[in-house]
């Protein structure tokens, strides 16, 4: 059977949840039509969706990019998430034994990636359990924009360099889940939004620097040692004098 662009987007976005594609990474046509033997055509329809929520970039001389996001765009990410994740929790009310189980066998799965070697897989479920959640409370459309936030963070993290621990995250998404059970809304809707601000935090951004820093910096005078009386001598009488040069030097 065909694959069909939507097969092949969301391979697309499950490779970047896994942070298997980095920011930047180029997609040719030609050779995922190659790798996934449909046409091109198929393939450009997947990319074009993607651009769409925001996974790739396309450039008409250079061809489809995994984008890379910016400060404010990785900023807007994450203020993005906040008011999704904690409006869903807020909103969605008690939870039910069925969703309950499901998200339980979600963070089984998370414990257990932490003590295999594949990171790929660990870093895929530690995102997907945003997704897991939204689905459990009934809203499988916020479910499909929270996937597609969880892979632009998870680019943001990988761009930027994220020191968060796998493990605390882990530990982060059992206290919410564990609030969820004990009917805790508003403790798992502020358990939530202190997760993705240490999430954020994490991130090694460079603040804002001054564009002329290092323009001043060399031009600044230099400082050397005082010149000795025969020295400043030389410096009155002749300015332009290979002495004045070193004294400079």
């Amino acid at each position: 059977m065909a694959i069909s662009a939507p097969e092949i987007s969301a391979r697309i976005v499950e490779a970047v949840m896994a942070q298997k594609l980095a920011p930047g990474s180029r997609l040719g046509e030609q050779q995922l039509a190659m790798l996934f033997d449909c046409s091109r055509t198929i393939v450009r329809e997947a990319l074009t969706r993607l651009a769409a929520r925001g996974i790739v970039t396309v450039s008409a001389r250079r061809g489809w990019f995994v984008i890379e996001p910016s400060q404010a765009e990785a900023r807007e990410a994450f203020e993005a998430r906040r008011v999704i994740e904690s409006g869903l929790i807020r909103s969605a009310g008690p939870i039910d034994k069925e969703a309950l189980r499901a998200l339980k066998a979600h963070l089984k799965r998370e414990k257990a990636a932490l003590k295999d070697s594949d990171i790929g897989n660990r870093s895929y479920l530690l995102g997907d359990f945003h997704v897991c959640l939204a689905e459990c409370l009934g809203n499988s459309l916020l479910a499909d924009t929270l996937r597609d936030f969880t892979a632009r963070t998870t680019l943001i993290a990988m761009l930027y360099q994220s020191s968060h621990d796998a493990a605390q995250s882990c530990e982060d998404h059992v206290r919410i889940v564990a609030a969820l059970e004990r009917g805790d809304t508003a403790g798992a809707e502020a358990l939530m939004t202190e997760h993705i601000g240490t999430v954020q935090s994490a991130l090694r951004v460079q603040h804002p620097t001054d564009p002329l820093a290092q323009l001043r910096d060399a031009l600044a005078p230099l400082r050397h040692a005082p010149a000795d009386d025969r020295t400043k001598a030389q410096l009155l009488r002749d300015p332009d004098s290979s002495t004045y040069l070193g004294a400079l030097l």
